[in-house]
């Protein structure tokens, strides 16, 4: 039978401990003697300081809610489409979502074959010029109907030698070696990009665009054609006044010069272009700067140019070749047609005609180089009627016959990413 306990034997409350007894380290509670969450006691609470306004917002505008996500914007900063915005008066603004056609508008731009196209609107160009000048061409391939083929072939002949020239002075205006085929072959398309756009402008486009593909810098790019320009420009005059100084009958400058007040006014009109270059290079301070770097990387292109045989005698000799081979088609064509003026006063016409018809910026120089050959021609002896048929027929074997061809080459060099 178990012992019952008395009362004086009766469990009494544990005793509490006073301060100085409070446990040590070593007698500290095990995590079962440990209080629960519910016996811990609660900690006072912190004051909530004052919100500091935040730099560049404006005073009363309450700051974002991290906690729920919503990140205020600015109205004129983009949002993703369908977000909210918050305008400054506090109103949402819902940007709208672009519609499904936008899209597909959108995609379809992105999969148009643009390289395509570009290598048929030299074509479409070609068909809109034949169109224009249909008369033209029709009346001088009738006109040549009766003249002799063989100088004729000879002509084409010495055509096709006009861009073996031109290939030789680009190359002489880049220090680095050119490929040789596709640099012919770039100044066969040249070509007829020259007669598409006016003042020489579709050859410079062409050959500075291979010029960059070859790995040319852009500045030095830019040199080489305005090196071009400028060599090409003093070969002709030059070889113009030394024909004209060594046949001096050549030419009757005397019938060429306009009557009257004409030539001053020519030579004031000159003037003032060149003091008004002058002033705008001297205000217009950025321009000057790149005017001079410019004119500076040119210099220095050409100093290193010129310390290279090679590349001297392809740019100069290209240089006064390519007019005289342009001056020997016209003389074979005048021969396929019984012309008897002399062939030095011929290619003092063409280089006269030539000089006069390049200060007028048409495509090719169609519409001024005919009129220009044309009184030349009449103006060394020779007859009208032939003079006309003369010059189209050079127009017709130095511009139509390799226009079609030379923008199929054209073509083909942007599809193969040559240019």
């Amino acid at each position: 039978m178990p012992e019952t306990l008395t009362p004086s034997e009766t469990l009494t409350p544990p005793e509490t401990l006073t301060p100085s007894e409070t446990l040590t380290p070593s007698e500290t509670p095990t995590p079962s003697e440990t209080p629960t969450p519910s016996e811990t006691p609660v900690q006072a609470e912190t004051p909530v300081q004052a919100e500091t306004p935040v730099p560049g917002e404006p005073d009363g505008q309450a700051p974002p809610d991290v906690r729920s996500g919503a990140v205020p914007t600015p109205a004129d900063a983009p949002a993703p489409d369908g977000t909210e915005r918050f305008a400054p008066g506090g109103e949402q603004v819902v940007a709208p979502a672009p519609s499904a056609r936008h899209r597909q508008l959108l995609e379809g731009l992105r999969r148009l074959p643009v390289r395509q196209i570009i290598c048929l609107v030299p074509f479409a160009l070609v068909a809109a010029w034949a169109v224009s000048n249909w008369s033209l061409v029709a009346s001088g391939v009738s006109r040549l109907g009766g003249a002799h083929t063989g100088w004729l072939i000879m002509g084409g002949v010495v055509t096709g030698l006009c861009w073996v020239a031109a290939s030789c002075v680009r190359q002489g205006t880049i220090v680095e070696r050119l490929p040789a085929g596709k640099l012919l072959a770039s100044q066969f398309a040249a070509g007829a990009a020259n007669h598409l756009l006016p003042a020489g402008l579709g050859a410079h486009v062409v050959t500075l665009r291979f010029l960059r593909g070859c790995g040319i810098p852009l500045d030095r790019s830019t040199a080489a054609l305005a090196l071009y320009s400028l060599v090409e420009a003093i070969a002709r005059v030059g070889l113009l006044v030394t024909l004209v100084l060594a046949f001096p009958g050549a030419l009757r400058l005397d019938e060429l010069v306009p009557p009257g007040r004409a030539v001053l006014t020519v030579v004031l009109v000159g003037v003032v272009l060149i003091a008004a270059v002058t002033v705008v290079l001297l205000v217009a301070r950025r321009l000057r700067r790149i005017v001079f770097d410019f004119l500076r990387t040119a210099l220095t292109d050409a100093r290193a140019l010129h310390k290279k045989p090679s590349r001297t005698l392809a740019l100069w000799g290209g240089a006064v070749t390519f007019p005289l081979l342009q001056a020997g088609v016209l003389v074979c064509v005048a021969l396929s047609l019984g012309v008897t003026v002399p062939s030095y006063h011929i290619v003092v016409a063409y280089l006269a005609a030539s000089i006069a018809a390049g200060m007028i910026p048409a495509p090719g120089g169609i519409g001024s180089v005919e009129p220009a050959l044309a009184v030349a021609l009449v103006m060394v002896g020779t007859p009208l009627v032939v003079a006309t048929a003369t010059v189209l027929g050079f127009r017709l074997l130095t511009v139509w016959l390799p226009l079609l061809p030379g923008v199929a080459v054209l073509a083909a060099l942007v599809r193969w990413r040559i240019l």
